[in-house]
Order: C-alpha cells, then structure tokens, then sequence
C-alpha cells in the first residue's frame, strides 16, 4: 500500500478513483501527493497527482473521457465530444517546469527524471494514436501501475535510483508546491473536468456553481500577462477576445455553437469564454469511419447543408470563419453540424488584425490557392472553398485532387451529377466564380430534393463610366485612347 504524504480535495471520481488505486495497489514505499498547485514563474499550474516511485517522480494528469480517442496532430478527438487540444504536451512542459522548480531548491536534483502520464480512467476509453505521438504518455487504470514500474522510461543520464534522494525531494515539494483547496472556479463556472490545452489556453469542462444539477459548458481559458506593456497586452487582448467578438455579431442559429459569456478574472492574468457544451464528434472523425460511426449518404449530405446553412448565416453577419476545417465542424448526436472554431475569425471591418496567427494552426489542404501565400487576404469565398474541400472529403472519402488540371469526374453517394458540379463550383480557383455559401446551400437542397438546378442568372456587368473631358484629353496626349 503507497503512503499519501499530502494533499487537496479531488475534483471528480476519476481523479478519487485513481488515488484509491495507487494507494491500494502500488508498492509500499511509493509515495503519493495529489490536487496540488505548483508555482511557476507569476503563475501556478495545477497537478492531479505526483508520484514518487523508486526511479522516477512522475507527474499524472487523470482524465475522465470515455470512448475512443483519436490523436490528430496536437489535438484530440473523443467519441462523444468536441476536439480539445492533446494534454500530454502540457502535462509534460509541467513536468520540465516541477523539476526546474526542484533543481533550484537542491542542486542535486537535477540528477533525477521527471515523467509525465496521462490515466484514462473510463472503462472503454481508447487511445488511437497513428503517429504514436502521445500514446508513450498516456495509460489505463488496469495499466497504470505497470507504467509507473518500468525502469525503461527514465531517459539516459538521468538516475534510476530515488533512494538518496527522497529526502530532499519531499524537502523542496513541502517547500514550494501547495494544496488546492476547491476545484478551479472561473466566476460562476466551477471546473467538473479539466481537457487540455498549451501555454495560450486550457480547456475545461464546467458547471454553474450556484445552480446545482445544471447542464455543463465548455470553458476556454486564456492565459494574459497582466504585466505586460501597454502596446503588446492591447495585442494580447484582441487576439483573445476575437471569438467571443465574432460570435456576438453572429445571432443565435443551430448551425453555429454559441458563445454565452466571456469575462476577464480580476487581474486579468485570464479571460474566459463559455460556450456550450455539445454532445456530439468533431466531423474529423466522421471521415472515412465505418461501422457505427459511418454516416449514411443522406446523413452526409445533411452535414454538408448543415455546414453551409451556418456557413451562410456566419457571413450574412459579416463575419469570416478563416479557419474552417473537419476539426471546427461537430456533428451532434442528433445528427446536427454545428460550426465552431472561431477564435481567429474576422468580424467584420476593423483597425487590427489577428491574421498574423494563422499559419501556425492551418491545415493546408483546407487554404484557398489565393491565401496559401496570404492569410490575410481570406474572405467569404476562401471560406467556401475549405467547405468544398470538406464536403468533397466527407461524400467521396477522399481529398479531392491538387488542381484543376487533375480533376476526374466523381460520383457522389446520395447525390447526382448537380451536386458533383456544385463541390466543383465551390473549389474554383478563381474566387470570383465560386458561388456564395447561400447560394450552395440552395443548390445542395435541390439537388437533393430532386428539383432541377435554379436558372443561372446572367453576369451583370457595369456600363463603362463616362470619361470627363480632362481624361479624354489626358488619354489623347499619352496615347492610350482616342
């Protein structure tokens, strides 16, 4: 039975679960330590549980979600919930940040190795991680103790005996690190689950403290450096509240997650965005998926209307998306998609731009030709030719080719050669051409009603301005015109 040298109250029954398994189970000269928070710099970041085994310390982050997980790149993708970011990369710079604090208490514990485990507790949680980017970090409760016992994980140069160094090690915990005594509370919002997240943001899952049983909410959390200069923390702030800028110009619409608050903690070391919490899979996940989790012809198709009916109402309000992806897509468990996504959006005309922060968390085969070199110059059409690219991928199974020079005909499950010329339409390399998200959106659902396709209005065009007679005489003189 490990001993329990100290400690907060646990936040939820995975993390009691957890504790109750490690004290029960693991050798008697562990040690456990958990709910504590850890300063770091200005701030302090929170651990579910440290664990001083006889050749590391490791650092273990318990999440609750249930089902299987898909890794994609730094996010994560669980069965019955939005994407968050991965917790292995923020754990682990935990971890590095525990064990500078630790080195800068006694010199010699630069000699030990910190680790970092994320325990999935759900009896059907399932990591699927192709690149194998995440899964050394993470484990299950049945595992749990197997992962903490192997010696191998401890890097070369580093020490596999703690030994000489327990003593010193409980020194510097007891000297630095402190107990939480409540669940993170964000104004009324008490944290049930804590998702991920990096250094810019975490992402919690949350109820109203003050009306007890209620539905939970989606809270992002966005680091702020309360110190900083006036010209960067303007900056800071305007990236920040860019979602929360443009879901409030957006009115209510099913197609859209809606944003309920978003508020600043007294220092402004952090502001807040609550959005709802919705029951459903990111579309990601819906791609090329089989069994249970394929989605009919006409499910497909809906998704795709449903896309573009948000689409269309996201634009009718004068708002960009720029950042539209299978990621930023959900498909609720009622079948319904719903758009999200929209911290890097662009509500309307303004003096500032957040456009800069684009390339950095893009995927590429969802960039219209014209932005790729260009992410500020996004507009309404660029956010058509991602939903192309989307709604090609979901009713095809597959990305559709590079350029127009390799377009082949496709046919589209549930769909006749009208909607094939729609997603073709709707990928045109010349934004001009493309149609407007309303405009699809109508097209899609003839197409899919049987009707034939609304008579195509011809192009207006402008009658040439009259010249005044100085540039009818400028023209003369320069030769460019009678």
């Amino acid at each position: 039975m490990a001993q329990i040298v100290g400690g907060g109250r646990p936040v939820n029954d995975a993390e009691r679960r957890v504790i109750a398994h490690l004290r029960d189970n693991a050798p008697d000269d562990w040690l456990l330590l958990h709910n504590i928070e850890v300063p770091r710099d200005d701030d302090v970041f929170e651990v579910d549980l440290i664990v001083l085994t006889g050749h590391a310390l490791c650092v273990i982050d318990v999440k609750g979600t249930r089902g299987r997980i898909e890794v994609s790149g730094t996010r994560w993708f669980p069965a019955r919930r939005s994407a968050f970011s991965s917790p292995v990369s923020k754990l682990r710079g935990n971890g590095r940040a525990l064990k500078g604090l630790l080195a800068r208490e006694h010199r010699e514990l630069e000699r030990i190795y910190v680790d970092s485990v994320v325990v999935l507790t759900g009896n059907d949680a399932r990591l699927v991680d192709p690149a194998g980017r995440d899964s050394r970090h993470v484990t299950d409760l049945p595992g749990l103790i197997g992962t903490l016992s192997d010696p191998s994980r401890v890097r070369r140069g580093y020490t596999t005996d703690m030994g000489p160094y327990r003593t010193a090690i409980i020194e510097a915990l007891n000297g630095s690190v402190r107990r939480s005594t409540a669940p993170p509370r964000f104004g009324n919002w008490e944290v049930e689950e804590e998702l991920g997240g990096d250094n810019r943001v975490t992402e919690y899952r949350a109820v109203n403290a003050t009306v007890p049983g209620s539905e939970t909410v989606l809270l992002r959390v966005y680091r702020a450096d309360p110190l900083a200069e006036e010209k960067p923390r303007t900056a800071e702030r305007r990236l920040i509240a860019n979602a929360y800028q443009s879901l409030t110009r957006i009115p209510p619409h099913p197609c859209v997650v809606r944003s309920r608050d978003f508020f600043a903690i007294d220092d402004e070391s952090r502001f807040v965005l609550v959005l709802d919490d919705v029951h459903g899979r990111a579309l990601h996940l819906h791609l090329g998926a089989s069994g249970d989790h394929a989605l009919s012809p006409g499910a497909r198709l809906g998704v795709v209307a449903d896309m573009l009916g948000g689409l269309a109402h996201v634009h009718a309000n004068n708002v960009i998306h720029r950042a539209l992806s299978p990621a930023s897509v959900l498909v609720a468990e009622n079948g319904r998609a719903m758009l999200t996504g929209f911290d890097y959006a662009k509500p309307g005309p303004r003096q500032h731009t957040v456009a800069n922060e684009l390339p950095n968390i893009l995927d590429t085969h969802y960039v219209a030709p014209e932005c790729q070199a260009g992410p500020e110059l996004m507009t309404a059409s660029s956010d058509v030719y991602a939903a192309g690219v989307i709604a090609f991928q979901l009713l095809t199974g597959a990305l559709p080719p590079a350029g127009p020079d390799a377009e082949t005909p496709v046919t589209v499950p549930g769909g006749g050669p009208e909607v094939t010329d729609l997603l073709r339409r709707m990928r045109d390399h010349t934004p001009a051409k493309r149609p407007a998200a309303a405009e699809a959106l109508a097209a899609l659902l003839r197409a899919r009603d049987g009707l034939p396709p609304a008579p195509q209005e011809p192009v207006r065009r402008e009658p040439p301005a009259r010249l005044s007679r100085l540039q009818r005489t400028f023209r003369r003189i320069s030769g460019k015109g009678p």
